[in-house]
């Protein structure tokens, strides 16, 4: 058995796969940042909360909250679209959207996402080897 048929250790690689491609296409919006008429590209963002009110409908799951700080039912989340609008780009003269603060942000962020990913895949294989009596 490996690691790639643990559920977990595939959400974790999907994860990490995702940030690799959202990255690539960060460095191409900065690589582009003086290109007449480029509009920046981003990839869309997982929706959690979408995915788990199909499980949670299509398995007739209910959530219980017994303190007040608990997660609420999907039917009783806020809806993440009713929040603030997200700020549009500027354009530039030359019809370029890039704005490289942005992107640099983006690809901090992503680059902090993978490092987290990175390190909780060391630590839960740290911790199956320590389960299997090959710990350190």
């Amino acid at each position: 058995m490996t690691t790639e048929n643990i559920a977990l250790f595939k959400a974790m690689g999907a994860k990490m796969h995702y940030l690799n491609q959202r990255q690539r296409v960060i460095a191409q919006n900065i690589a582009n940042a003086d290109t007449n008429g480029y509009r920046p590209q981003d990839l869309k963002d997982a929706d959690f909360s979408r995915l788990l009110r199909k499980v949670t409908e299509s398995n007739n799951i209910k959530l219980d909250t017994t303190a007040r700080l608990h997660m609420p039912p999907p039917n009783e989340a806020p809806d993440p679209k009713e929040g603030k609008q997200r700020k549009v780009y500027e354009v530039a003269p030359d019809g370029n959207a890039v704005i490289m603060e942005e992107q640099m942000i983006k690809a901090n962020r992503t680059t902090m996402d993978y490092n987290l990913m990175t390190s909780l895949y060391q630590k839960n294989i740290g911790m199956l080897r320590t389960a299997l009596g090959r710990g350190n």
